[in-house]
């Protein structure tokens, strides 16, 4: 006999409730311990819990002695991202590749290392046999984050050495997966639109002479037409995407996983997990259901007073989602400028005009100028903000007729590059386990017998 709704709802409630007085903890007990909540300082700088040689951020710099904010920079294996940017669009190839080669192995490929990578790559670009009806189609889900985890699991069961956590091992399970990444977030969104929604079902398989970004939109769509500026722009957020730093949540998760000796899809599903938090990888699809309610509820788009106006009631949890979030602007590390929404907002504004979408990256432009003014005037601050990446990426993915299910697996497909660079690195350089520790504030107790309680 199963319990009714009435009794379901009664029970969660009484746990819960008892879960939130057992686990209160005092605010007071961080500051009189000394402890770092979330990992990081009363300025919101994280705590050091790691070296790497993969890439560093920077957003701060020494004048006279005194650590002040810059603008930001991020570097890939010691070069400027923006340097990378402009030698490839110089010549007008795609990134992703080469980029993904300079994170994995440390260096700039030769044109004959890249062919080799890219071949590689190339050939790695297949699934088992049957997966997609056996795995992929058997439980489609909405959540295509939740069936990308899925898929990487029982990947494991098809590998000949799955827990061979050698560098020369790990390093073909990575590639494996960076190959393949696309065709898992594709093939989940088509089974869910099929089964879940009645449209049409499609599967298109990659072609070995394309890119990343081509072969992904050669996949998600029914005609597998694109333009070169539609996927020479989805390449360079998937570049812009694909590393920052090893502090950011999934890779750190990456790295504490990495540390306890577990397998490679074991930690890349952890990382997975992490990635399609609405703090971390989610935020993107925030940012364009907010623009989509700022269109239909401001009085006038064009007007920069009556956005003012909206943004300010936006951040006083009166329209929206009452959250109090400007979504898209401020970053943990960032305060002056995210050089990755820099980057990318030259090339986005081109397609925006291919794609008569002016209109749209007029009013992104106009709110990234107008919210920083708002929250300092709304809000207390320890450092600025800017627009991040993410406050440009939806705007993109709308463009692109991407649908939202899809956001956050696209900032996967980007990332599983970083991942795969710092498991191997945490393999090479790591001894021990992560173990940090915690301040216990449980209480002693005398055991009572069941009957006296």
């Amino acid at each position: 006999m199963t319990l009714t709704k009435e009794e379901y709802i009664a029970i969660e409630q009484k746990y819960a409730d008892y879960c939130k007085e057992s686990d209160q903890i005092d605010k007071e007990l961080f500051a009189q311990h000394n402890v770092q909540k979330g990992l990081r300082d009363v300025n919101g700088r994280g705590v050091v819990t790691g070296i790497t040689n993969i890439s560093r951020v920077e957003s701060t710099e020494v004048v006279n002695g005194e650590l002040v904010p810059c603008p930001g920079k991020l570097y890939f294996r010691g070069y400027n991202v923006k340097d990378l940017v402009k030698g490839i669009l110089d010549d007008n190839r795609y990134g992703f590749e080469e980029t993904a080669y300079l994170l994995l192995f440390g260096s700039l490929p030769s044109e004959s290392d890249l062919q080799e990578f890219r071949s590689v790559l190339s050939k790695s670009r297949h699934l088992p046999t049957n997966f997609v009806r056996d795995v992929i189609m058997k439980a489609p889900s909405e959540d295509i984050m939740n069936s990308m985890t899925r898929s990487v699991l029982t990947l494991a069961s098809y590998d000949r050495d799955v827990s061979n956590i050698s560098v020369e091992n790990v390093v073909r399970q990575c590639i494996d997966l960076i190959s393949i990444f696309p065709m898992l977030a594709v093939y989940g969104y088509h089974s869910y639109n099929h089964y879940k929604r009645g449209k049409s079902f499609y599967i298109h398989r990659p072609s070995a002479k394309l890119s990343t970004s081509e072969n992904f939109l050669r996949m998600l769509r029914p005609n597998m037409q694109y333009t070169q500026l539609e996927a020479k722009v989805l390449d360079l957020l998937l570049l812009l995407h694909m590393e920052h730093g090893g502090g950011n949540n999934s890779t750190f998760t990456t790295r504490v996983v990495t540390s306890s000796g577990s397998d490679t899809y074991s930690t890349i599903a952890a990382a997975l997990s992490s990635l399609k938090g609405p703090k971390h990888g989610g935020a993107n699809i925030k940012v364009v259901r907010m623009f989509k309610d700022i269109k239909k509820n401001c009085e006038d788009v064009k007007d920069p007073e009556k956005i003012k106006e909206y943004l300010r009631k936006i951040l006083r949890k009166e329209v929206f989602d009452q959250q109090g979030l400007i979504y898209g602007m401020g970053h943990a590390v960032y305060s002056i400028s995210d050089p990755r929404a820099e980057i990318f907002k030259e090339s986005l504004e081109k397609l925006a005009i291919e794609k008569g979408k002016e209109d749209d990256f007029e009013l992104y432009s106009m709110v990234e100028k107008i919210a920083p003014q708002v929250i300092a005037e709304e809000r207390k601050m320890y450092k600025g903000v800017s627009a991040n990446v993410d406050f440009f990426s939806g705007l993109l993915y709308g463009m692109l007729d991407i649908p939202e299910e899809l956001y956050t697996p696209m900032f996967a497909i980007a990332r599983i590059v970083g991942w795969s660079a710092h498991r191997i690195e945490e393999l090479i350089t790591a001894t021990k386990i992560m173990r940090p520790a915690y301040v216990s504030n449980c209480d002693y107790n005398d055991y009572v017998k069941i009957e006296e309680r």
